[in-house]
């Protein structure tokens, strides 16, 4: 069933878009009523918090059409009681009473009779009374435009239970009797069941929150009688109409994104042959098929966790086993909980990625956390039984003096609330409850087989190992280099270490290589951006594991003792020793067999198919004999006998298994000669394989280690230790690669496809690796043979002189080599073209330009030529003039610190100069620069960036740009964070970025603020609320389903969106990151122009384009796909005079651009003049290329692809099978007719001047009349907004603030007041700076809860006080001020504050000044990288004090897990309450000391009792009043180097003082 509605959704065919691609988030919640009662308020409740976050969802492109919002409830018997009894029949019970909730086509009446006639003959198949169906009475006229046309119809199926039925029987049989009629009409367009239940009922629709109640008149109704409420918001990444895909579904909703869903979906395919279950009898056909690809991630999980509780399972139970917690490490929890998790693990892998859910079975109302904890969820709880749960707190007014609890779900954790009896369990009685249901323990220690009691598990030599002849041989065969025993494995074996790179990547794609290339470099990895998260795999291993268990799976319905049989490996990368003791475990049961993975070489290329269809089916069969584990080996390669491409026999094998459902049967291990790096074994995971063991990768370690005659890697290095130190660092790459993504479960991750194939062709695809993308088709089979073939002869078909062995060769993929591979830029590129950019001869940059156009592709670009407008050529000065075409040029975001100052300085000065936009990058800027220079140069980067580090993140900064640019990804390393080494930090840099000299700076991989597009869009509202002027860009990364992203992203009102391609970054990086993460511009670009154009959105935001952009001709193509504006990077470095070195990460730049250092910043030579001549020179290349092809200006380019046309390469066979004609596509025709808008009217470009959307007037904009109310008369205030409110008025009034005295107002606010105090922390920013404000001069109270970001971007001389409570973002970003946060004194008197949640999570995350105290607990990820703020809190949640350098925190209670990880400056005082908190800080980077130093004691005391004075903290004036007790408690956090220092000072001054004589 395709959800979205045929006549409003354009067919996509022959297009980039992909519709597996979209997704969505949200808000949501419940409420529920502990007493028992039920009354229409609980209904009300549940309507008036979705519309109070209304702000998180989003609106059609008609800006009416809302994306969805619902609530799931229980059934309310009056209203239905009423119906019946209108259709003549009685209901004697309410028990008794059943809902179906049917979505039919709209006036198809000969449909609707037809599905209606098929429930009833069903019904009473079933033995179900009928009672009759109810046409739902709503208000379309409610609706938007597009709501109403796509509309249902909307009917009610009334039933009533036979006499002596059980209520869970009769609800299983309500399931099957929906499951049959979805299997009926499976087909039907308009056709969906959202709820058929004796218990929960929905009300479900395409509306605003706000219209919900409007359109369904029940709502409305005082009769709809509930204790139990499920609400939910929709924000989705498209435009395109879909009912069925509002929330909530029949069970739960949930805000987040399963990463992991596409292997999720596969494995419950492959379990549905051991359903059985006496629950089902005969009808367990009916669950088989369950899930869908065409629905949306969310309600496959809805449809897992259903189908697990109708068959017995409880609420909390069903949700442990999909969603469980991260277990393995963590020491607070008991064995027998550990136990539990442990034995699900056997048989079911985790619904990988953020998720926020709620969840009820119509009794019980539960809430849980993934693993991460990614997404919010605060609770409150009154003294007469209301449970509110939410994404946000306050939504619903509740009265101070009933409020008994405020809390909040962190990572893993779950409550739940029984209606039936009042009982309300938090996480920890939860968990230890469904531990006790069996003896999980025992079954494990019975049944589970640990490997490490029968092999070592650390590295051996193999007895019989491979001889040098025939190593070289292997590593020719599989393609291992000189390149790579001097680049990739030295790093690997002597730190544990990925090999780093720098300057990104600009050899061909692998299609477009005339080298023959390992299958693995075709397929690329995807990473998250804004939808989900990536997380930190260093910093947040805890939650990640790499174990892995071999065997087969059992029946999911039933738990028995065999369930926990699994032969289990604490690594899935296997030793040598360790695969030789899996072929031998067979005395336990696990019968293994290993599959020949060669074929013979007279076969010749189409001998790889054959052998491919041999081994899948030699692999059913040992299935079918019983055979447990599937070992595919490549040990056979010999002269006679081709290796098949692992990956491609691993796909096969996989996917086969899968189609004839006996995947679960077996486990694959791979033998491979092939994988080696982290992305081999990674797409070996990815595609099917439970286990891999890289022989050939370990034989060439101990070459490598044996060779190293002049002691590289160390003096003491073994055969042993390297090996150990290789596998260590596979581990740490497969762990990132899977962190990219937001995994943190290899269980999940194997056989979840998180890949894009570029150049392999459809047959290879649905054959190997269905389900993945490869959208410009590519090489077939007997391409990938040829491939290896090649490889397979140059290592048995070359004659080796006595005693040598064979030359493995280098063909320059990383580094450049003459007769290796193609480099976009070589020697003689950069030779030419820095003569030209000194000279400014034409012919020289024609020079550079030949240079770079040769015949050979590299790139999607180099595949395409132009086709002239059949008018012919226009004259060359009728083409727009090179100033214009100048102000679409911007250059990449290069920070200071990766940049020296004056490279820094050179690029903004030149861009100024010519109306482009230098970017800062992520360092911060200089304020000097802000104003122009005496001699006229203007050094002020117009774009100032926004990134996961947020160093140099203020408010005067934000203020002084006329863009701000959000950083989600980056081009050289999508998915990851960054690192600035500590050689770097010079006295500058640490002072603009708020940090220690000397000190490495780390950017954590996610923004700790955007773990999904809604909280984009409150980025996004905050950067626009601190600087309304500037526009906001979001950097987006090309991977397949950027457009859809690029589609959630303009409706989260970003004004210009930035797509980058994978070939650029300038600093440092990973290698299998530079080489196989992201993809080229030209699919991202075109993607997005598509999929922007398909929703609507195109006319919103300006689309811009980095990642190799070096020619007049490369801007012209990329304005053919849809860029407005082109942004340059590495070329504009080479442009100063950057001589490609790629030593950017070492800080030895011999041309002082990429450095930090004097010596060498001294050499830099660059002017601006360089690079506008670089500039003007690019600017008419692409006029003259215009002028050529009929084109008088850009915006007549942008979009039209009619002026592209693919060419054929000569002699490249390879080359020639790709397509671009999906590149190539036009979807405006198609939109065109499909919403009969003429097609000349379709927006190609942006349209609007601001993409600012539709939200709630900012409190500010009062706050700041109001003041300038008061600064004009002197005294009093008015609530009248009469005065002037221009900017001009605002300005003047603001300029007497120094004269005034202090300013003290007070305001009610609500959660829909977000970002109170930032837009006037701009005005004043704007005026004073940071800190020029005297503090005190405004004081502002509220009273209430206040909405996200309050005191976001907070300057000095403010002063917030909130009574009440807070939600996510508390102080972010904060400059100075002051924000105190405390309890009402009504509230009741049972309510400790100390214990409770009276903030959100990511409180002052990159905070660099002010001064925070909270009389209460805050969430996850406290002061995450505080770099400077100085806050008192009274418990915080896991990761507080992530990556903080700088600044003071005090915790007056409870942690969370993982303190201080990647903390490198600044102090916290904690007070260690439960006497656990050692147990809980990350030890890698900081050490806890207890408080003896007096300063520190003077410290840690006056700060407590300045929160005592400010909020009346009761736990502040307990530890006061005993002080000496509690000084035994506190503990002082600080950084090693830190406290090693201060150990040295300390020695020193004890040695200096004078000792007394004995």
């Amino acid at each position: 069933m395709i959800p979205y509605h045929p006549d409003f959704t354009p067919n996509t065919t022959g297009s980039l878009h992909e519709w597996s691609n979209e997704s969505d988030n949200c808000g949501m919640g419940a409420i529920a009523l502990l007493n028992g009662e039920r009354n229409y308020q609980a209904l009300d409740h549940a309507i008036t918090s979705v519309c109070n976050m209304t702000h998180r969802g989003a609106v059609d492109a008609d800006m009416k059409t809302g994306d969805g919002a619902g609530v799931l409830t229980q059934i309310p018997y009056p209203i239905f009681r009423k119906a019946a009894s209108s259709m003549g029949h009685e209901i004697k019970d309410e028990n008794d009473l059943a809902v179906g909730v049917f979505f039919l086509p709209q006036g198809n009446d000969e449909t609707q009779t037809e599905v209606k006639c098929a429930a009833e003959s069903i019904v009473a198949r079933r033995g179900i009374t009928l009672v009759g169906w109810r046409q739902v009475p709503v208000h379309p006229d409610e609706l938007g435009e597009i709501a109403r046309e796509t509309q249902p119809e909307i009917l009610h199926l009334i039933l009533e239970k036979p006499l002596g039925w059980e209520a869970a029987f009769y609800e299983r049989q309500l399931f099957l009797i929906r499951r049959e009629l979805e299997k009926q009409f499976a087909e039907l367009s308009g056709f969906y069941i959202p709820t058929l239940s004796s218990r929960l009922i929905s009300y479900k629709g395409l509306a605003q929150p706000e219209t919900l109640r409007a359109f369904y008149a029940d709502l409305q109704d005082s009769d709809y009688q509930i204790g139990i409420s499920l609400y939910h918001q929709r924000f989705s990444t498209n435009t395109f109409p879909a009912w069925p895909l509002g929330q909530p579904f029949r069970m739960l909703c949930h805000n987040g994104e399963i990463n992991t869903v596409r292997g999720n979906r596969n494995w419950m395919a492959s379990r549905e042959e051991f359903f059985d279950s006496d629950l089902w009898g005969d009808d367990i056909e009916l669950l088989k098929n369950i899930l869908s690809s065409e629905e949306s991630d969310s309600a496959s999980l809805d449809r897992a966790f259903e189908l697990l509780v109708l068959s017995g399972r409880s609420l909390e139970h069903a949700m442990c086993m999909l969603v469980p917690p991260a277990f393995r490490h963590d020491p607070e929890i008991s064995d027998q909980v550990r136990a539990f998790y442990s034995y699900l693990s056997s048989f079911v892998e985790p619904w990988d990625g953020p998720a926020g859910l709620v969840y009820t079975d119509g009794t019980k109302v539960c809430a849980s956390l993934d693993r991460n904890g990614l997404r919010p969820s605060r609770f409150t709880l009154t003294s007469d039984g209301l449970l509110y749960i939410g994404s946000e707190s306050g939504t619903i007014q509740i009265p101070p003096e009933k409020v008994i609890r405020r809390g909040r779900l962190g990572p893993g954790q779950m409550l739940s609330a029984n209606t039936a009896t009042g009982e309300l369990k938090l996480d920890r009685e939860i968990k230890e409850e469904l531990a006790t249901q069996q003896p999980y323990g025992k079954w494990v220690d019975q049944n589970r087989t640990e490997l490490k009691n029968f092999v070592t598990p650390d590295p051996q030599i193999p007895a019989d190992d491979l001889d040098p002849v025939y190593l070289s041989r292997c590593q020719v065969t599989h393609g291992i280099t000189l390149e790579d025993l001097d680049m990739v494995f030295p790093p690997m074996i002597k730190a544990a270490q990925e090999a780093v790179h720098s300057m990104g990547d600009d050899i061909p794609l692998a299609p477009l290589s005339r080298y023959p290339r390992l299958l693995f470099t075709y397929f690329k990895q995807l990473f998250a951006q804004v939808t989900n998260p990536p997380i930190d795999p260093i910093r947040e291993w805890a939650v990640m594991t790499l174990s892995a268990g071999l065997g087969p799976e059992r029946n999911l319905l039933k738990e028995t003792p065999e369930h926990g049989r699994i032969l289990q490996l604490e690594s899935a990368i296997l030793f040598e020793q360790e695969l030789e003791a899996i072929r031998n475990r067979e005395e336990h049961g696990f019968l293994a067999v290993s599959i020949d993975a060669t074929w013979d070489l007279e076969e010749g290329p189409g001998g790889l198919k054959t052998a491919l269809d041999r081994v899948c089916q030699l692999a059913e069969r040992a299935v079918d004999d019983g055979v447990e584990i599937l070992i595919l080996s490549d040990r056979a390669f010999s002269e006679t006998r081709v290796s098949l491409p692992s990956l491609l026999v691993t796909g096969a094998v996989h996917h086969h298994l899968n189609g004839v459902r006996k995947r679960m049967r077996a486990s694959i291990v791979v033998e491979t000669g092939e994988a080696r790096d982290t992305h081999q074994i990674a797409c070996l995971f990815g595609f099917g394989a439970t286990a891999v063991c890289p022989y050939l990768g370990y034989a060439t370690v101990r070459q490598v280690v044996a060779t190293d005659n002049r002691k590289k890697l160390g003096e003491s290095m073994t055969p042993q230790l390297a090996m150990a130190n290789y596998r260590k660092a596979l581990e740490k790459g497969l762990l990132k690669i899977m962190s990219k993504m937001g995994i943190s479960v290899l269980n999940s991750y194997q056989g979840a496809q998180i890949f894009e194939a570029i150049g392999v062709g459809q047959s290879v695809i649905d054959y190997c690796f269905s389900g993945t993308h490869s959208r410009i088709a590519g090489v077939g089979f007997s391409d990938i043979a040829e491939e290896s073939i090649i490889r397979h002869r140059a290592a048995w078909e070359t004659d080796i002189p006595e005693g040598e062995t064979l030359d493995l060769g280098d063909p320059g993929y990383n580094r450049y080599r003459r007769t290796g591979e193609r480099h976009a830029l070589t020697t003689e590129v950069i030779k030419n073209f820095h003569t030209f950019v000194k000279t400014g001869d034409k012919d020289t940059y024609e020079d550079y330009v030949k240079a770079t156009l040769e015949t050979t592709p590299s790139t999607i670009k180099d595949l395409l030529e132009f086709v002239p407008d059949t008018h012919g050529p226009v004259p060359l000065d009728e083409v727009e003039s090179i100033d214009e075409i100048r102000r679409r040029f911007t250059t990449a975001a290069m920070s200071m610190g990766a940049l020296s100052p004056e490279a820094h300085e050179t690029l903004a000065i030149a861009m100024n100069a010519i109306g482009g936009k230098s970017d800062s990058g992520e360092g911060g800027e200089d304020p000097r620069r802000f104003e122009p220079y005496p001699n006229g140069d203007w050094a002020r980067s117009r774009i100032k960036q926004v990134a996961s580090g947020r160093f140099g993140v203020s408010a005067h900064y934000l203020v002084n740009c006329d863009e701000i640019e959000i950083k989600m990804a980056q081009g050289a390393k999508p998915g990851e964070g960054g690192q600035l080494p500590g050689h770097k930090v010079n006295g500058l840099i640490a002072r603009l970025r708020h940090t220690q000299p000397g000190v490495q700076l780390i950017s954590p991989p996610p923004h700790h603020d955007i773990y999904s597009i809604e909280d984009l869009a409150q980025l996004i509202h905050d950067l626009k609320e601190i600087n309304p002027r500037a526009k906001v860009t979001v950097k987006l990364v090309a991977e397949s389903g950027v457009g859809t992203i690029a589609a959630g992203v303009a409706k989260a009102d970003a004004d210009v969106i930035l797509v980058s391609g994978h070939d650029g970054g300038t600093g440092a990086s990973p290698l299998s990151s530079i080489k196989h993460a992201g993809l080229p511009w030209e699919l991202g670009v075109s993607e997005t122009q598509q999929t922007l154009v398909l929703n609507n959105l195109r006319n919103r935001v300006t689309l811009r384009t980095d990642g190799g952009m070096r020619t007049g001709r490369d801007i012209v193509i990329a304005a053919m796909l849809g860029a407005e504006e082109y942004n340059f990077g590495t070329i504009a470095m080479i442009a100063m005079g950057c001589v490609y070195v790629r030593k950017c990460h070492l800080n030895t730049c011999p041309v002082g651009i990429a450095t930090t250092s004097p010596k060498y910043r001294a050499k830099f030579k660059g002017t601006p003049e360089m690079v506008i001549q670089f500039f003007d020179s690019v600017a008419q290349e692409a006029r003259e290329i215009m002028a050529s092809i009929g084109v008088r200006r850009m915006a007549d380019l942008i979009g039209y692809t009619s002026y592209l046309r693919q060419r054929e390469v000569p002699d490249h066979n390879k080359a020639n099978t790709i397509d671009l004609s999906t590149v190539l596509k036009d979807v405006a025709p198609e939109v065109a007719e499909r919403s009969g808008i003429p097609l000349r009217d379709i927006a190609r470009t942006r349209q609007l001047e601001r993409n600012d959307g539709m939200h709630k007037p900012a409190l500010d904009l009062r706050i700041i009349q109001d003041i300038a109310n008061r600064t004009a008369s002197g005294s009093g205030t008015t609530d009248a907004l009469s005065e002037s409110s221009d900017a001009q008025h605002v300005e003047e009034t603001f300029r007497r603030l120094m004269d005034q005295p202090p300013i003290s107002l007070d305001y009610e606010v609500v959660n829909t007041d977000r970002n109170i105090g930032t837009r006037l922390s701009g005005r004043v920013a704007e005026i004073y700076g940071n800190s020029g404000l005297p503090d005190g001069t405004i004081n502002l109270e509220f009273r209430g809860s206040a909405g996200q970001s309050f005191g976001c971007f907070l300057c000095s001389g403010l002063r917030l006080e909130l009574i009440g409570e807070g939600n996510d973002y508390v102080g972010k970003g904060m400059s100075g001020g002051e924000v105190i946060i405390r309890p009402p004194d009504t509230i009741a008197p049972e309510f400790e504050a100390a214990s409770n949640s009276i903030v959100g999570n990511t409180v002052l995350y990159g905070a660099t000044a002010g001064t925070l105290l909270v009389n209460g607990c805050a969430g996850e990820r406290f002061c995450v990288r505080n770099s400077g703020a100085t806050a008192v809190v009274e418990g915080v949640g896991d990761h507080g004090c992530e990556y903080m350098t700088n600044g003071l925190t005090v915790i007056l209670g409870l942690t969370g897990k993982n303190f201080g990880a990647g903390m490198s400056g600044g102090t916290a005082y904690v007070y260690d309450i439960d006497g656990l908190f050692q147990s809980r800080i990350n030890p890698e980077m900081i050490i806890a000391l207890p408080v003896k130093r007096s300063e520190d004691i003077a410290e840690a005391k006056g700060l407590i009792e300045a929160h005592h004075r400010q909020t009346g903290s009761p736990r502040a004036r307990l530890l006061l009043d005993d002080w000496e007790a509690a000084l035994i408690k506190l503990i002082r956090v600080i950084p090693k180097e830190r406290a090693e220092l201060e150990r040295q000072e300390s020695q020193h001054e004890n040695a200096t003082e004078p000792v007394a004589l004995k």
